[in-house]
């Protein structure tokens, strides 16, 4: 447990409390606190983080506030924004949300006794002196236009208050977005390696799942909720996951082999706030995680045929009211005979419409499509889940937007957007899924719907025409889409599921008309949509490149002949035939033929990123044929 006494500590300086002189105030009774560091958040969602002496803000905090900080472009991820002949870009305050202090707490400030702390400030990157870039950015932009395009559209199509608990756009003060994640991690003790055998069985048998903590793991999670709790961050709960084994408790007293998948969840804020929070609290998590010896990741698909790490994304929208009121503009008026109000209904089909030009920001790396598969209650179709009934609400865990209600609590109706993964860019993420949920909003309360019609659209069969929904597909299920369709029917109804990061962001080109929605009032412009897709390639093809090939080759090494020939018997050596036919074709070149390694490298270095995409997949395919060929061969070995 840490030995410091929080009451003494500062953890944030509210959104309130940003004048120059309070600032001052609070940093000088803080003498613990000794950086400043402005966080700039860049298209490709990395952030900044320099370590300035709290001295030099207190000898000009107006500059710093107004004038922030500037760094060279090129050393963060802006491709065709920040060019090396113009890479001039300036980090400016956010004095519109919480600024967070990280605490070092392993280094104690030997004046106070307390950890050494960091104030991080949220920053917007702005390049070139004028022009707002980077993730923080087009989110602040994209709520903007959303919140003042939803009041023109309810002003200009007034019906849409006979649906809402509001008598007319005079009652409404202002719009409120709200959003939430639910963070989901891997922790383990360093260099343990994973039995997948035995973690897929614990998943199976649910044996891990909300299981009670124990040892280190235990300790590190409490202490977590504790420490998130004195940010203010209104902790709900932690939990463990499905993922994991037991860990074993060495006679040191010491416990080993720790491999274990927990959650933990915290309440709803504004949007842009609430990505800064997770972007905290990961932080946090990492390094309390790391003072009791344990490795934490964020990855999605840390460990191949085990459920991966989500971070299901909340999001809602509603109005505060002159009277002091909050009404939530999703949930209808009449809540027992309807699901939702025309704008909730809009806003979802917005969503599933145009979920394909969202999909490149929620899954933009090749560990988030791994995690994307069926069978692990990981979304793989375009699809939603009302209910079966208004009065009694769903969580069908196989669709890709689920509507949450509860009964009698209006406000608590949201959607729960299942396929972001820990290492989402949650900006990008909501910014994109706001506006075009606007985009369905717009169409709804244009053509004058109600929600008993737009109920009937969004639950049209695939072939149906619609006024918005495309003919061809479908977009509700109250099935398990897994298990109730075939893949084929999962393909024709709900579209095929990229499988490669090159497939993904390919819907830039396919759907260009979809991806008109995120330019609306310049929120992202040609050159920010660009700057997005040359850094999602880039990434792609260094990662292929530089980890998948070299760690596809070092599991083709692993899978090395276990066998003694004179031992052996013809099960044994028919089954090491396979294997090794197979990791020659995988990994081994001849003078005749080139593996498939060297041609997914070879594709890359010809810029044939469909070909090196196709490749990949196959390659995937057959590393986990490999895989399971390895495990039974070795099963078999006395």
């Amino acid at each position: 447990m840490l030995n410091y006494d929080f009451s003494k500590m500062l953890f944030k300086i509210p959104a309130d409390r940003h004048g120059e002189e309070e600032i001052r105030k609070t940093l000088l009774a803080h003498p613990e606190i000794k950086f400043i560091s402005l966080v700039g958040i860049d298209i490709g969602g990395h952030d900044t983080d320099e370590k300035i002496p709290v001295r030099e803000f207190l000898k000009d905090i107006r500059k710093f506030l107004k004038e922030g900080v500037q760094t060279d472009g090129s050393s963060v991820v802006l491709p065709k924004i920040a060019r090396l002949n113009n890479a001039k870009v300036d980090i400016i305050p956010d004095t519109t949300v919480h600024w967070f202090v990280d605490h070092n707490f392993s280094y104690p400030d030997p004046e106070t006794g307390l950890p050494v702390g960091t104030l991080r400030i949220p920053s917007s990157l702005v390049h070139d002196d004028d022009e707002g870039v980077g993730s923080r950015v087009i989110l602040r932009d994209a709520i903007r236009n959303f919140k003042k395009d939803l009041l023109q559209l309810m002003e200009e199509n007034p019906y849409v208050f006979d649906h809402l608990d509001i008598e007319s756009r005079e009652e409404i003060d202002e719009i409120v977005i709200t959003a939430a994640t639910e963070l989901e991690f891997w922790v383990r003790t360093p260099d343990d390696d994973a039995d997948r055998e035995q973690l897929s069985t614990a998943q199976l048998l649910k044996e891990q799942y909300w299981k009670r903590t124990t040892g280190p793991v235990r300790t590190a999670l409490e202490e977590v909720m504790l420490i998130l709790e004195q940010y203010g961050f209104d902790m709900e709960m932690g939990h463990k996951e499905v993922g994991g084994v037991k860990a074993k408790l060495e006679n040191s007293g010491n416990y080993d082999h720790v491999m274990e998948q927990l959650e933990i969840d915290w309440k709803y804020s504004s949007a842009i706030q609430a990505a800064d929070n997770e972007n905290h609290i990961k932080y946090v998590v990492r390094d309390i995680f790391r003072m009791y010896g344990l490795e934490v990741t964020f990855m999605a698909k840390p460990i191949e045929g085990v459920a991966g790490s989500g971070e299901h994304t909340h999001m809602g929208v509603a109005a505060r009211l002159k009277d002091g009121r909050m009404v939530n503009l999703f949930a209808p008026s009449e809540g027992e005979n309807q699901f939702m109000s025309p704008v909730g209904f809009g806003a979802l089909m917005g969503l599933l419409k145009n979920y394909d030009v969202i999909n490149p920001f929620v899954s933009s790396t090749n560990d988030a499509l791994n995690r994307l598969k069926p069978g692990y209650e990981a979304p793989v179709c375009t699809v939603t889940s009302l209910g079966h009934t208004t009065d009694l609400p769903s969580r069908n865990r196989t669709v890709l937007v689920g509507l949450v209600r509860e009964t009698g609590n209006p406000l608590a109706t949201r959607f729960e957007l299942r396929s972001p993964n820990p290492k989402s860019n949650t900006y990008l993420v909501l910014a994109a899924s706001y506006m075009a949920m606007l985009d369905g909003i717009k169409a709804a309360l244009e053509a004058g719907k109600k929600p008993e019609d737009l109920e009937k659209s969004i639950s049209k069969e695939a072939g149906d025409e619609d006024f918005y929904l495309e003919t061809e597909r479908m977009y509700r299920s109250e099935r398990d889409v897994f298990d109730e369709y075939t893949e084929e029917e999962r393909d024709r109804y709900f579209g095929r599921a990229p499988r490669t990061v090159w497939e993904n962001i390919q819907a830039f080109d396919r759907y260009p008309e979809k991806l008109e929605i995120f330019k609306a009032d310049d929120v992202m412009t040609d050159t920010t949509l660009a700057s997005y897709r040359e850094a999602v390639t880039s990434q792609w093809e260094t990662e292929l490149r530089g980890r998948i090939i070299p760690e596809t080759m070092d599991v083709l090494r692993d899978c090395s002949k276990a066998h003694d020939d004179e031992d052996a018997v013809d099960y044994d050596r028919r089954g090491w035939e396979q294997i090794s036919r197979l990791r020659d074709y995988l990994g081994r070149n001849t003078l005749e033929q080139s593996c498939l390694l060297t041609r997914i490298a070879d594709a890359l270095e010809a810029k044939d990123y469909e070909m090196a995409s196709m490749l990949l997949t196959e390659m995937q395919t057959e590393v986990e044929r490999l895989i399971e060929l390895y495990l039974n061969y070795k099963k078999n070995l006395f």
